[in-house]
Formats: structure tokens, sequence, C-alpha cells
């Protein structure tokens, strides 16, 4: 009987795990290039009930008997699919219509990385030139993981980023100036191994693989291509979360009502005696 207590309150710790989970993700509806998360549960260790033989001269069994002992959480997987194009009024919002990712510097000079491009032109750079950074003042890096800076006195507003990265601007006489630089696209063999970290950014993990440059993969892989004026919305689909939280409310209550069926039973065992 206490086996099916554990079992069941393993079971109701996995769903409370599911619901935080959802919440998180309907929390994150809005948030600029958020990707949904599911949790994903294995079984626990499985306990044998009768011998592996039927009879004393070791017949075997048609099947095993074994009873299970519940459930627990197994991992946290990332849906990397593509969300909407959004227009923003920000001249250096990014969209990344692919599988890339833009290069950003944390701290300690590590580099992580997002799918979030809503960038803006900062006047941190030591070099009194701007520099692009996140909403969060982190410097973007281009191609080769430098910052990213133009002249101080270049009006932000005509600042022009192409479909491969490539920045430019124009001077004071309107002529349109190439700055040489690139915006990094970089992709991963698995993005779902990724770690999420504060501020929309991702750091990579042997799960991840280490970051791939496109322009430096030839054609073994798609490019992605940047569409300037646009922002990647949450891939949040409000209606299957709703779903999902439904079932995982349903099944904590069957959960709970096994823990009180247990209950129920072992009152009626101790009450044999009477």
């Amino acid at each position: 009987m206490m086996r099916a207590l554990w079992s069941a309150a393993s079971g109701m710790r996995a769903e409370q795990t599911s619901v935080d989970t959802i919440s998180n993700n309907i929390a994150n509806v809005n948030t600029t290039g958020y990707k949904a998360q599911r949790a994903q549960f294995n079984t626990l260790l499985y306990q044998t009930l009768q011998a592996s033989t039927t009879t004393a001269n070791g017949a075997n069994k048609p099947s095993s008997a074994q009873v299970g002992l519940g459930t627990r959480v197994a991992s946290f997987n990332a849906a990397y699919t593509q969300g909407a194009q959004l227009s923003s009024a920000n001249p250096m919002a990014l969209f990344i219509a692919g599988d890339g990712f833009f290069s950003i510097q944390g701290t300690n000079n590590e580099k992580l990385y997002t799918r979030d491009g809503d960038f803006t032109w900062s006047t941190t750079s030591t070099k009194g030139q701007l520099a692009l950074t996140t909403s969060n003042g982190n410097f973007v890096l281009d191609r080769s993981g430098q910052k990213i800076e133009i002249p101080q006195e270049i009006s932000a507003e005509t600042v022009a980023v192409g479909q491969d990265g490539l920045i430019s601007y124009q001077n004071a006489k309107g002529e349109t100036v190439s700055t040489g630089k690139y915006i990094g696209l970089f992709q991963f063999p698995n993005p779902v191994g990724l770690e999420k970290t504060a501020g929309n950014l991702l750091r990579p993990t042997p799960a991840s693989g280490e970051a791939m440059a496109e322009e430096s993969s030839g054609d073994n892989m798609k490019k992605s291509q940047i569409q300037q004026g646009y922002l990647e919305g949450s891939n949040v689909n409000v209606a299957d979360e709703m779903v999902d939280l439904i079932i995982s409310q349903r099944a904590y209550e069957l959960n709970s009502k096994a823990i009180t069926t247990g209950d129920s039973m072992l009152q009626t065992a101790n009450e044999l005696k009477r």
C-alpha cells in the first residue's frame, strides 16, 4: 500500500513541475524570441514481485512480474520553431529568418547567444564610437567575435543592415558607406541542448555542441537571413498551453485521488484487528 502512496506522490510532483513550465510559457507569450518549453518525464525503477521462473526446474515465465515506482522529471525541451515576424518601430530591430542565433558578449567576455534582435546603439564604447548592444547593454558581436561599432557622429537612423548581416550607413554627404562588418549568425548541432540564462540569452553546453558560424560552413548549412525593422515573436501557442494545463491539472487530481484511495485502504486494513 505504501508503494502506491509514494508512486502517486511522485506523479503529483511531476505534474506540479509541468504546471510550472506551462505557467512560464504563458508568462513569456510576449517575450521577443522566446521558445516554449515542455517538461519530459521518465519512469522510476521497477520492483520485481516474483522470481523469473514459475517452476522449480527453471521454466521461464511468459512475462515478468514487475511494478513501477512512479515518475520523475527527465528534461525540459524547448521547441525551436520560427516565431511570428512582427513589425517594430525600432530601426535596429532585427529578425532572423532561419535557424541562426545572434552572438552576444556576456560577463567576463563569455559568448552567449540569442534570437532576440531588439538592439540599439549605445555610447558605452571606450573609443568614442557607437556600439550595437542589446536592451540590457550587452555588446552584439560580429562574425569574428568583435564589437560592432560605428563613428559617433553617424546618425543611427541611417544605419542599414542587409539580409546577409552587412552593416552600412550614410555619411554627411548622403553617400552609403559600408562598415565591412557583418552581424554574426551562428547555428548549433542541437539547439535544444542550449542552457537558458537571464535576459533572453542562451549558453552553449556539451549537449548543444559548439557554435558554428554560418559564413564559414559552406554549403553544408542552410543560411539564415536578417530582416531589419522586425522582431521575432514568441512561439508560445496559448490554446495549446491551456489544453496542456488542463491535462496536467486532471493528472494531478488523479494522483491525489490515488493517495486518498491508498490511505482509505490502509485505514481499512488497520481496522481488521478490531
